[in-house]
């Protein structure tokens, strides 16, 4: 029951730490210097696509305008028209032949048009990127000294917390702190607690296996086999 004890101990004095962390990153100081930090940290990689996206519809374009001035030019054969006819050629065919150059002109038309509005759209966004990247460049380095000045006037207060828990720790065996470290790690708190009444874990409500009602009867510590949190039995 000793390591019980001095595992609560530990744990107490431990959520004060969390506690200053917990406030710490709810602060107006740590969420607008961490919201800018990832922006620009994005940002790069969003402006790469966007140019890229730009490139891509630039080459569409011109392959379009090299198409439309290719068919445009097929026009070129009715010139002469007047001339054909009078040598005896269908005027149906030629007719008929025209009018769907016509249609493929008019059908590439209006793919240049929305492609013109789709690159005008890349272009703004871009553009919009652009600025905001600056913006937030600027606010950033704002953003990252009020989070510093904050952050000194949280470390002592945390030192002197760090600074108990040393102590505690020397009372305890290291591989449960080990255990005790890595379960803080993955965000579990509170670590150890006592068992219900019916030798559940409080917390997730799993009941302990038989080997564990053991151990915990004993004066024993276990593990939730759900939750992974140290058991013990006031």
């Amino acid at each position: 029951m000793e390591q019980v004890k001095q595992l609560l101990l530990y744990q107490a004095e431990d959520s004060k730490l969390l506690k200053i962390e917990q406030d710490a990153q709810g602060s107006e100081e740590w969420k607008n210097y961490s919201q800018a930090k990832s922006f620009l940290t994005k940002a790069p990689e969003k402006l790469e696509n966007l140019d890229a996206k730009a490139r891509e519809l630039s080459a569409a374009l011109t392959l379009l305008d090299e198409k439309y001035a290719e068919i445009e030019e097929t026009l070129k054969d009715f010139e002469n028209l007047d001339e054909l006819v009078e040598e005896g050629a269908d005027i149906l065919f030629y007719k008929k032949n025209a009018t769907q150059i016509s249609e493929k002109l008019k059908a590439i038309k209006a793919e240049i048009n929305t492609l013109l509005k789709t690159i005008q759209t890349a272009d703004e966004e871009y553009k919009a990127m652009k600025k905001k990247t600056i913006a937030v460049q600027k606010q950033y380095q704002d953003y990252s000294k009020a989070y510093q000045e904050y952050k000194k006037t949280k470390i002592e207060e945390m030192n002197a917390v760090k600074a108990e828990l040393d102590k505690l720790a020397a009372k305890i065996d290291p591989e449960v702190l080990k255990k005790y470290q890595m379960k803080r790690s993955e965000r579990i708190f509170p670590i150890i607690c006592a068992v219900t009444k019916d030798h559940r874990c409080p917390k997730c409500g799993m009941e302990l296996s038989l080997v564990g009602k053991e151990k915990v009867s004993g004066g024993g510590v276990t593990e939730c086999d759900n939750c992974h949190r140290f058991l013990y039995q006031e």
